[in-house]
């Protein structure tokens, strides 16, 4: 078996982050997947000088509306990409798949729901549509793992401040029971699967009020996998030290 690296990263805007040279890092990881989220751009506009490797496979899934939500993905693991255009029904720029060793891997920049009532009900409508593409997939035999900015936070250890969120888009019950659902359908939050109940570690923070700097942030950051996977989890955790969005990227180690 070999060991692969998957890194998941928000980072708010590919071309802010570079003017930080803030993907640098990346080159000296090795790092089998990346997959990014919110990137603001088009192909054509991602500079060549964000990180110096070359992948030899690279999806740009671009929004619809300019500047806004898109996705990246990067490997140079041997696959070919999936379509799911019937989940991504607006063309928001949200999912990259891609099916290699009998694995299907979804790079996913989900809805937020706090703009207004209709963006919430869009949000649950996604989310229903992308459980039913995965598990009519895992019906096919395949091993699923998803990466990426889910938008909610699934239970109070989760976030720092549960009970003044208690009614905010992004903790909200119903939004919750998704995730309780996505869990009972055969898959693994894979970062509670390694460490168990540890307190105060957050994937993303606002940039109001230093709320880094105090750590009051959430966790909406994530990798799932499909239960076959459970044994061939090696480590899961959240780079928190790695700066440059208002995200921080996460980590999954799999033995395929």
């Amino acid at each position: 078996m070999a060991k692969l690296t998957f890194i998941s990263w928000n980072v708010n805007g590919i071309r802010a982050v570079d003017k930080k040279d803030a993907l640098k890092w990346i080159d000296g990881e090795d790092v089998d997947f990346l997959g990014l989220q919110e990137i603001k751009a088009e192909a054509e506009q991602i500079p060549e000088s964000i990180f110096g490797r070359k992948y030899k496979f690279q999806s740009i899934n671009s929004s619809s509306n300019k500047g806004q939500s898109g996705v990246a993905l990067y490997t140079d693991v041997k696959g070919e990409a999936g379509s799911c255009e019937h989940v991504d029904i607006l063309d928001e720029g949200r999912i990259n798949e891609y099916h290699f060793n009998n694995i299907a891997y979804f790079n996913v920049y989900f809805p937020n729901g706090q703009r207004s009532p209709e963006r919430l009900e869009y949000k649950m409508a996604f989310y229903e549509r992308f459980l039913e593409h995965i598990l009519d997939l895992r019906n096919q035999g395949k091993s699923i793992v998803v990466c990426g900015d889910v938008n909610t936070a699934h239970h109070p250890i989760d976030l720092a401040r549960p009970k003044a969120n208690e009614k905010t888009s992004g903790f909200l019950p119903i939004e919750r029971q998704w995730q309780d659902k996505l869990l009972a359908s055969g898959f693994i939050d894979t970062f509670r699967h390694i460490h168990g109940n540890v307190e105060e570690r957050y994937s993303w923070w606002s940039y109001r009020a230093g709320a880094r700097g105090k750590n009051v942030g959430w966790r909406i950051d994530y990798f799932y996998v499909s239960d076959d996977l459970k044994g061939q989890i090696v480590e899961a955790d959240i780079l928190d030290q790695v700066m440059g969005s208002d995200h921080c990227p996460v980590k999954l180690v799999l033995e395929v």
